[in-house]
């Protein structure tokens, strides 16, 4: 099946039972049992729900690997993920990481006693530098939030199989419509749903897809112990934004490209990044291991104060947290998705206080456009 179809055939469609062509909302939390210990695969809906089970399946498809898993946010899976680890244990991780997933590792799992070293993952031979005897994962985003820095995907495969580590790849930004990381070599592929394959601004949720039977079998073990997992309506509501995401990631992409070309006529605004860019650093690897180049945009305008008075005039983009919707966001990095981390740091990764970042929506590109520009008078 070509990519479209498959989000609309693939995994398990429809009811058997009842005809029903979407798969029914199974909120119910055990299940009855023909003798003790006897039943019909479904035990208990921490464990597993058939809703849930839709959803695991059709990520699994989209993103060609051997099993889907559903969590109650995107923290949660890249929780989970994470304690696949043990104590002592050490990971690469992007430098320009989320902000969610940088406080994650230095004020949570640095309590455990899981060590992790940031590095610019675009570099490999600084990837390289960074492997230390106890590393067991490099883990990338690409593109990066906020600064859309582009990693070379086939090339941390290679690494990561001559180190015997795990490659763990955040694909959220990217979405499995435009790139699918297990096909370049990655072993684990994790999205915040709660983005692009939700894509409705009504659902917080989290998926990861890996590429081996093992690796398959611990993280079920985790996700049933740990317990974080996604709820039947919101594995529905997934579902039901799978169907329209190659849709709306061709409608968001070409809205971009008009926006990008905008924003590189307009006087007051300094730096632009973009994948898409012929000057975006990455291009050509973006390219070629990725269909498309997302929705993504962020763009400096000198100043904390500019990018307020940006933020207070805007009517169509909507400020707010989050990324991915119908609808177009606005953010400031520094004061929202990235406060968490330090200020200097924030500065040393080149996260500015005139940093604003948006995420393209649907909406008539016209519209889009002439919103920003009266924004910026």
């Amino acid at each position: 099946m070509k990519r479209k179809t498959k989000m609309v055939h693939g995994g398990i469609t429809g009811d058997e039972k009842t005809g029903a062509v979407s798969v029914p909302i199974y909120q119910v939390s055990t299940y009855k049992q023909e003798a003790a210990g006897k039943h019909t695969g479904y035990e208990y809906s921490r464990t597993g729900n058939p809703t849930r089970h839709a959803l695991e399946t059709v990520i699994a498809e989209l993103e060609n690997g051997k099993a889907g898993f559903a969590f109650g946010s995107g923290m949660a899976a890249i929780t989970s993920v994470m304690m696949l680890m043990n104590t002592g244990d050490h990971i690469v991780m992007t430098d320009d990481v989320y902000g969610g997933s940088y406080r994650l590792t230095t004020k949570v799992l640095n309590r455990f006693n899981l060590d992790h070293t940031f590095v610019d993952t675009s570099n490999p031979e600084k990837v390289k530098e960074a492997i230390k005897p106890n590393t067991k994962a490099l883990f990338i985003e690409t593109p990066t939030n906020p600064l859309l820095k582009i990693t070379d995907l086939k090339k941390m495969a290679d690494i990561a199989k001559e180190n015997d580590l795990l490659l763990i790849v955040d694909n959220t930004f990217a979405t499995p419509y435009w790139q699918q990381p297990i096909d370049l070599g990655a072993d684990i592929v994790i999205h915040s749903a709660t983005k692009y394959i939700g894509g409705h601004s009504d659902v917080v949720s989290g998926l990861v897809v890996v590429n081996d039977d093992k690796v398959a079998e611990d993280l079920h073990f985790i996700q049933n112990s740990v317990g974080g997992i996604l709820g039947p309506q919101d594995s529905w509501l997934l579902m039901r934004g799978i169907k329209t995401l190659g849709l709306r990631m061709e409608a968001i992409e070409k809205n971009t490209h008009e926006l990008v070309k905008f924003l590189e006529n307009h006087p007051q605004v300094s730096t632009i990044y973009y994948p898409g860019r012929l000057e975006h650093k990455g291009h050509d690897i973006a390219k070629t291991q990725a269909d498309g180049f997302g929705g993504m945009i962020s763009f400096d305008v000198g100043s904390a104060e500019k990018a307020d008075q940006v933020l207070s005039r805007v009517k169509y983009f909507t400020l707010a947290e989050s990324l991915g919707a119908v609808e177009s966001l606005i953010s400031i990095p520094a004061k929202m998705t990235h406060a968490s981390i330090p200020k200097e740091r924030r500065e040393e990764l080149g996260i500015t206080d005139g940093l604003i970042r948006v995420s393209v929506g649907i909406e008539d590109i016209e519209d889009l456009m002439e919103d920003l520009k009266q924004a910026m008078e």
